[in-house]
């Protein structure tokens, strides 16, 4: 039976106020971009072309109107949003060093997106979607937490692909420890994972990355990809393994570089049509060198979704 979305994320649906200078004063420049981890990824499918939904919580303020409008505009389906008038749209103020990396501080004692129940979930929606995307930020905290794997459960027993991105905030924990246990018990309803290097080793235990991918699909998961930064991306599942090398790029904002990756993998993989289990190793690495462009572009602007490339602008780095 065809589905109705190519892809349905839940998650943290927030404002980003990333640094931009100084004023004249002396005083450090914010500027609002709207961004969310699971909201920059289908940012990057609607660009390629794939419909797609969002599930989440806002405010009933201007942020959490911005945010949707901002969603409109980008042709992803905002009527699973839920807005909350007794809680505040989350906000993430972020510090970029000289190097494009971040440091962040959340505005989330609760941020809306903590609040989501599984009784707001649209049941129907979970079942109408080919991949289902999901992270660890609504893990995080209660009823968010409840609300995710149940989101989960519904959508892979209708048959859908789960996809996974841990998308670590240390600040958003109680403890290391705490984060990798929640995360590796999600870990287990995944299809496709996507980590970090330094994610990698703190989920496995191990001392290098490629063996903690190994340690990782052993959880359940067909695929596993670690960024790298400028490197590119390791790929490991059952029928192969090794580094996808990443494109040059002049970095100014790393935010958003992993989402947009991820949302170019997904995308190239939807392209193909084909059964996780029955695609070669060369199709993957496909997936890869497209993800890889995505966020090669993406790092070289400011902001989550305002960096994010379209399908045009990734395919001439790919095919020229």
């Amino acid at each position: 039976m065809a589905k109705k979305f190519d892809i349905v994320a839940l998650g943290e649906i927030l404002i980003d106020f990333t640094e931009t200078g100084i004023s004249e004063n002396g005083m450090r420049l914010f500027e609002q971009n709207p961004g969310g981890a699971p909201a920059n990824l289908l940012v990057t499918a609607s660009h390629m072309g794939y419909k797609t939904a969002i599930i989440g919580k806002t405010g009933s303020d201007m942020h959490g109107s911005f945010l949707k409008k901002t969603l409109e505009e980008e042709n992803i389906c905002t009527d699973y949003i839920v807005e909350d008038n007794t809680v505040f749209t989350t906000l993430a103020f972020v510090a970029l060093g000289e190097n494009g990396e971040r440091q962040f501080s959340f505005a989330r004692k609760p941020g809306a997106d903590t609040c989501l129940s599984a009784e707001e979930l649209n049941k129907d929606l979970l079942k109408d979607c080919k991949i289902f995307h999901f992270g660890s930020l609504s893990l995080t905290d209660e009823p968010a937490e409840s609300a995710t794997i149940e989101a989960v459960k519904t959508a892979k027993e209708a048959g859908a692909i789960i996809s996974f991105d841990p998308n670590y905030r240390e600040p958003l924990w109680n403890s290391v420890k705490d984060a990798a246990e929640t995360i590796n018990n999600a870990i287990q309803y995944a299809d496709l994972v996507k980590v970090s290097d330094e994610e990698s080793i703190m989920l496995s235990g191990e001392k290098d990355y490629k063996k903690a991918a190994l340690k990782l699909l052993q959880k359940g998961p067909y695929i596993i990809a670690v960024t790298l930064g400028e490197e590119g991306v390791y790929l490991a599942c059952n029928k192969g393994n090794g580094v996808i090398p990443g494109f040059k790029a002049d970095v100014k904002d790393t935010t958003g570089a992993g989402d947009s990756f991820w949302g170019g993998f997904l995308s190239r993989y939807l392209g193909y049509k084909e059964d996780i289990e029955s695609m070669e190793w060369d199709k993957w690495k496909t997936c890869a060198r497209y993800g890889n462009a995505t966020a090669s572009l993406c790092v070289q602007k400011r902001g989550g979704i305002p960096a994010i490339p379209g399908r045009r602008d990734v395919e001439s780095i790919l095919y020229t």
